[in-house]
């Protein structure tokens, strides 16, 4: 019965701070999606998901030696998490959750919104979620992978966005961007 209880608190102390998160979305209040996220967790999630997409596509072609695997984790996630600096402004964060549009300097797309997600249909929400690690959860925004979704995870006192997971179109355009960014500059 106690497992049950505790379990009970973790679901709905999850389904309560995601639906703050979308509630601060919608609300277009900056302040209060910053409050709820993690951001270095929050970057660390959007580099990764650049730089690997970047390795797919030096790898399509042709074998990615390991001292371009290398450069590319180290240059390149530099490059990537400049990147990523502006799409996590207060702005262009809440803009993401709440309008589904990534802005990251040239590269413009769009995606399924936070926003969109009834938090307050508990079972409805429990269809989204998928637990990753006992102390993270990822929300899924529609049926496809293809849709995104965002990951949050229990730190200190409660639950924060750690990751948002984009379209492949998205990612797909912001390591081209890298691509274009690693010409530039070497």
């Amino acid at each position: 019965m106690g497992l049950l209880v505790a379990a009970g608190v973790y679901v709905g102390s999850a389904i309560v701070s995601l639906n703050g998160l979308a509630s601060a979305a919608k609300a277009g209040d900056g302040a209060a999606v910053l409050a709820r996220t993690d951001t270095t967790r929050l970057r660390r999630s959007l580099v990764d998901q650049i730089v690997s997409a970047y390795l797919a596509q030096l790898g399509q072609n042709r074998p990615v030696k390991p001292l371009e695997r290398l450069a590319a984790n180290t240059y390149g996630a530099t490059i990537a998490d400049a990147m990523i600096a502006k799409m996590l402004t207060a702005e262009n964060l809440t803009s993401i959750l709440n309008k589904g549009e990534i802005n990251a300097g040239d590269t413009n797309a769009t995606m399924y919104r936070l926003s969109e997600i009834d938090a307050s249909s508990v079972f409805e929400t429990l269809k989204r979620i998928s637990p990753t690690k006992p102390v993270e959860f990822a929300i899924k925004f529609g049926n496809a992978h293809s849709d995104g979704g965002v990951s949050m995870h229990f730190e200190g006192n409660g639950w924060k966005l750690s990751g948002i997971q984009l379209p492949p179109t998205a990612v797909q355009m912001l390591a081209h961007n890298l691509a274009m960014g690693r010409r530039g500059n070497g």
